[in-house]
């Protein structure tokens, strides 16, 4: 339920209309509040939570003196929402939510999924298409002169000029398209504030043009003057090639990727400046990571942990993070399907052990919880406290991975840190049991045996969830994955810990089909390697070509930018949901697409009864009862996304 239909239950005890951040006036006359500084416009339900973006950013503007209020999931069709609070003095900030809009609604092969996690009772149709477009445009109405500001990871991702798979064309900057005065990208906290506290101090938005990881839009006239020079700086700042280019000309989009990619580190990234015709988009270099102190008191924020009291139904997001904690932000590993660095950098901000213990115990005290905690982690579970051994080299490092083509020397892979933290938070007061549910970078963890035994000794409820993606040197290449030895390295060293733990336990492997370089062949090959080694997984993610990643890069123009090699992509809908069927070779409801694919990819002798083969005859000798024939049309009524919903 909107935001806009807010209610309470007859006879019901009086409310603290003070404990959330205002959503309406009511809430702000609790706080005495006559107008608000800055307005959150947000495409999820709002709750107030430190793993959702809109609440993290309004608590911290909050925490420094600035009135802040939310309006999350407005009705689009007018600004009716949007005015319920007035005119904000100073801006409004504007995001999609949690997930890029269009990830949200439609799945791999192009369908509308069933369910939107990030809304009440998984309702969909809360939020429009291309929400930061749609919002900006509505705040223009609704507040004429007052800056609008874009953030969030649809924001981050669609910042340059980008592939955009759902409509299969290269758009232009959202920033653009949006209307808007800025975008801020990357987590935001820093520029947030700076941004925040000069418009506070009377600077016009149009004068704010300097800060670290925002981006803003340039008039003619504006930004042909600026030096630097295309693709490599030598001068000031890096030029990319123009959004005309790009669109027209899939080596310039290869040469723009590329030149992105090398842009990212804070301590050497140099502006970009992309012109789209007449005007122009300047990128300011991404801000500085987040010290320890400052994770710290990010997450000391009061937030309540809980949707906003107006939603009757359940948010299917929270449901699944409300008792994790999470304890660093980044990931180095620098996987070209993950647009995780992209907007969460790639040096890890780790938190404090005192402020991780503090946050589980204020877990402790809340209704409902019974002692059991669904996850502690981040976006990997193990680079907790991880970075470069040298400052200076962190800061003058151009990698792309730090753990790819192998474990960079400089890197700080001790698990020690991790392992203390572990023992601390389990030994707790209060604290039954704690999972590890994020994923564990198997390169990493094989270093540290002690860290493997805890895993398997304390922190594993029967499964773990592991990423191999593939078996193929060459595919695994293009994901900057490491090989397959690697997992199954790990998997051994697992099994004998849980052995001697005396736990039944497995590993529940993660696999991606339809990636670039994977060809059908490529995937029958994979299905053979799963097969012998025991496994029918569940995890199967049909590759979706985020916006701003390498993949997507590679996906649409059929080059990989960093080796300006050609790259084999599979784009028809029919051959990814052939790549997907051969993963699930054990599955009868995929059997006629596998089938298919192994026909097609010249391998029709897996087609059979014997050991060796993957799917029984469609008839005759070996075909599976008639009766499997309506099992299998049932299950293909489900939704194309039941199998397995990973968002990356």
């Amino acid at each position: 339920m909107p935001l806009t239909q807010l209610r309470r239950s007859a006879g019901a005890a009086p409310r603290d209309l003070t404990a959330f951040l205002p959503t309406t006036r009511e809430e702000m006359r609790a706080r005495g509040w006559d107008a608000l500084d800055i307005l959150l416009v947000n495409g999820d339900a709002y709750v107030d939570h430190p793993a959702f973006g809109a609440a993290i950013i309004g608590r911290f503007l909050e925490g420094r003196g600035f009135r802040v209020g939310v309006v999350s999931q407005p009705r689009y069709q007018d600004t009716s929402d949007l005015l319920r609070m007035g005119v904000p003095r100073l801006m409004v900030g504007v995001t999609a939510g949690n997930l890029d809009s269009m990830l949200n609604k439609l799945t791999a092969q192009k369908k509308v999924r069933s369910e939107d996690q990030y809304s009440p009772g998984g309702q969909v149709g809360l939020r429009p298409n291309r929400a930061s477009i749609v919002y900006a445009n509505l705040c223009r109405q609704a507040f004429p002169g007052v800056p609008i500001v874009l953030g969030g990871i649809e924001a981050s991702l669609r910042r340059i000029a980008h592939y955009d798979y759902w409509s299969d064309q290269v758009r232009r900057s959202v920033l653009l398209d949006a209307k808007a005065d800025m975008l801020i990208f990357g987590m935001g906290e820093k520029a947030v504030w700076e941004v925040a506290d000069r418009l506070r101090r009377g600077e016009p938005v149009r004068a704010i043009r300097d800060v670290r990881g925002t981006a803003v839009p340039l008039r003619k006239g504006e930004w042909e003057h600026i030096e630097g020079s295309r693709y490599v700086a030598d001068g000031k700042a890096v030029i990319l090639p123009s959004y005309e280019e790009v669109a027209a000309d899939k080596g310039a989009f290869a040469e723009m990727s590329r030149a992105f990619q090398f842009e990212t580190n804070p301590g050497n990234a140099r502006p970009l400046l992309q012109a789209h015709g007449a005007e122009a988009v300047y990128f300011n270099p991404p801000a500085f990571p987040l010290e320890t102190g400052q994770m710290d008191a990010l997450y000391d924020l009061p937030f309540t942990r809980v949707p906003h009291w107006s939603y009757d139904a359940p948010i299917p997001a929270y449901e699944t993070v409300k008792h994790s904690v999470v304890t660093m932000r980044g990931c180095f590993g620098g996987c070209t399907f993950c647009s995780i660095t992209e907007h969460e950098g790639r040096v890890i901000q780790s938190r404090s052990a005192d402020s991780i213990l503090r946050e589980v115990r204020a877990l402790r005290r809340m209704d409902g919880f019974r002692g059991v905690l669904s996850d502690l982690g981040g976006p990997t579970a193990n680079m907790y406290q991880m970075r470069c051994k040298d400052e200076a080299i962190e800061n003058a490092c151009r990698r792309l991975s730090c753990v790819f083509p192998e474990v960079c020397e400089n890197l700080n892979t001790d698990h020690g840190p991790l392992l203390k933290l572990m023992k601390a938070v389990r030994e707790e007061q209060g604290i039954k049991k704690v999972f590890i549910a994020s994923g564990v970078r198997y390169d990493l963890a094989e270093r540290s045996p002690e860290f493997i035994e805890e895993l398997a000794t304390h922190h594993t409820g029967g499964q773990l969830s592991v990423a191999p993606e593939h078996n193929k040197k060459d595919v695994l290449d293009k994901m900057k994955k490491p090989g397959i030895e690697s997992y199954e390295r790990f998997a051994e060293q697992f099994r004998c810990a849980s052995e001697e733990a005396g736990k039944n336990q497995f590993l529940v492997p993660y696999f991606i089909s339809g990636h670039p370089g994977s060809t059908l062949r490529d995937m029958v090959d994979l299905a053979i390697y799963l097969k012998k080694s025991g496994m029918r997984p569940r995890q199967v993610q049909d590759f979706i070509p985020t916006p701003m990643s390498m993949a997507a890069c590679m996906y649409h123009t059929g080059i990989d930018p960093l080796t300006r090699e050609p790259v084999y992509t599979a784009k028809d809908l029919r051959e990814k949901k052939l790549q997907k069927a051969l993963l699930l070779y054990w599955d009868p409801a995929h059997h006629d697409e596998a089938r298919e694919a192994l026909i097609k990819a010249g391998r029709g002798d897996l087609i059979g009864t014997k050991p060796h083969c993957l799917v029984p005859p469609a008839a005759g000798k070996g075909a599976p009862p008639r009766y499997l024939a309506k099992v299998r049309g049932e299950r293909r009524g489900k939704p194309a996304d039941a199998t397995h919903r990973r968002n990356r």
